[in-house]
């Protein structure tokens, strides 16, 4: 193992401090944001294939799921504002290279797939709404994606896109304007059920994989991470202990807060499928057209348009953020200049990634790719490769010489360990449905 100094903590950011009272931080946080990305295009079409194929049946997988995640999410965070470094920051520094190495290719694949499979739902349902081809909106979205995220900044970038993204709200709309049956819906959220068949442990796994996303930890300990480097107030923790109590707090409220909205959200669009499609018999989604049909009961004939800016709205906001975590992994563990306060001229590099992914994203869908399906089995690759890199960060959080005093506490750590062995036990369990036959 290898292991280097910490370089000095600070960096100018560039653009100017803004006022402690305005920051975007303090309304719309790292785990927020994190949370808004969860439910992207991959999350609505996994949702809703989960909610029209098994009815009521998996509503348990999202109380199961929201102390698991938030768990490693608060760790994510927490190994960003602790180090001032992002995980493949503390990988390089504190692990072989071959382990650096094998977590960011793991990464960087999932994290382009997911962008071709977030950029072609966009266009379709685009596409479906105007009645024009969807391959000019695919460019169009790829470019502005990129582009602004190069020549914007990331925070005023999403004070814009997290309007588009309260068309989710739709979905909890549409259940009090449909005939749910509320007694199946609870026993469905309290009663586990579990078919051990290959189709319902892909699902599982789906879902799973779509809510505890790769991408995301990533992300939350870049974002952490930068914020330090940019204000000139802040440290990190291991060498400011004092900053520690209130921080962690914030981390807490931050992540707890943005993973409650991202569940209550895609729960809500589970039951929304079951009440409306699976309760009709449409129970394998093949199309945007079919998934719109969800809201039909609230939308009427416009249930495509609100369908369609749903999948916009999370999608500008999710692709940025895909490609955005897979540039903070790979320029931290090449030691590159990055972040998204960076002018682009000071971290070429960094963005030329950036923009790389998402090209490379939307060629991906070229090959005539199901945008649905594709979306689907986006969130089975994510479960797969949650699992080691939930593995590296667990071990990474207990470790003095990376947390300093602020190794995590032994409730969070066994949440963390008990989120891990979730994502594994599904994955295996989806292997051996699939391998025998079931």
């Amino acid at each position: 193992m290898s292991q280097k100094a910490d370089p000095p903590p600070k960096q100018n950011s560039r653009l100017p401090e803004a006022p402690p009272k305005t920051r975007l931080r303090d309304l719309l946080g790292p785990g927020l944001i994190a949370g808004a990305s969860d439910d992207d295009p991959s999350g609505i079409a996994t949702y809703s294939q989960a909610g029209a194929q098994f009815g009521y049946g998996l509503g348990w997988t999202m109380v199961f799921t929201y102390p698991l995640m938030s768990a490693v999410q608060m760790v994510s965070a927490r190994i960003g504002r602790t180090t001032g470094h992002g995980i493949a920051g503390n990988l390089r520094r504190y692990y072989p290279a071959w382990l650096t190495i094998s977590v960011v290719f793991l990464l960087l694949v999932a994290n382009t797939i997911n962008i071709g499979a977030d950029l072609g739902a966009m266009a379709d349902a685009t596409a479906l709404v105007t009645g024009l081809p969807a391959w000019p909106f695919l460019i169009a979205f790829t470019l502005f994606c990129a582009a602004s995220e190069v020549e914007m900044r990331y925070a005023s970038y999403v004070r814009v896109l997290k309007w588009l993204t309260l068309a989710l709200l739709a979905y909890v709309a549409t259940l009090f304007l449909v005939h749910v049956s509320w007694a199946k819906a609870l026993r469905g959220l309290i009663m586990p059920q579990v078919r051990l068949d290959a189709a319902a442990l892909t699902m599982i796994v789906a879902i799973f994989g779509t809510t505890i996303s790769p991408y995301l930890f990533f992300w939350q300990a870049s974002e952490e991470a930068e914020d330090v480097h940019n204000h000139h107030d802040r440290h990190p923790l291991r060498h400011a202990p004092a900053e520690g109590q209130s921080e962690l707090k914030r981390i807490e409220f931050d992540t707890l807060g943005g993973m409650a909205a991202s569940n209550l959200v895609a729960l809500a669009i589970i039951l929304t499928a079951a009440a409306t499609l699976n309760a009709n018999g449409l129970t394998n989604i093949e199309t945007s057209a079919q998934a719109a049909e969800a809201l039909k009961p609230v939308a009427g004939a416009s249930a495509s348009t609100v369908f369609a800016v749903g999948i916009i709205g999370t999608g500008l906001l999710a692709v940025p953020v895909l490609a955005g975590s897979a540039a903070y992994a790979v320029g931290e563990a090449l030691h590159w200049p990055v972040g998204l306060d960076r002018r682009p001229r000071r971290a070429k590099a960094f963005y030329g990634t950036i923009v790389a992914a998402a090209v490379i994203g939307a060629l991906m869908n070229f090959v005539h790719l199901n945008p649905i399906k594709a979306l689907f089995w986006t969130a089975v690759i994510n479960g797969v490769v949650a699992v080691p890199v939930m593995a590296v960060m667990m071990l990474m959080t207990t470790r003095q010489e990376i947390m300093g005093r602020f190794t995590i506490s032994p409730a969070l750590q066994a949440l963390g360990w008990g989120a891990t062995a979730a994502m594994a036990a599904a994955v295996l369990a989806m292997g051996w449905g699939i391998v025998s036959g079931g």
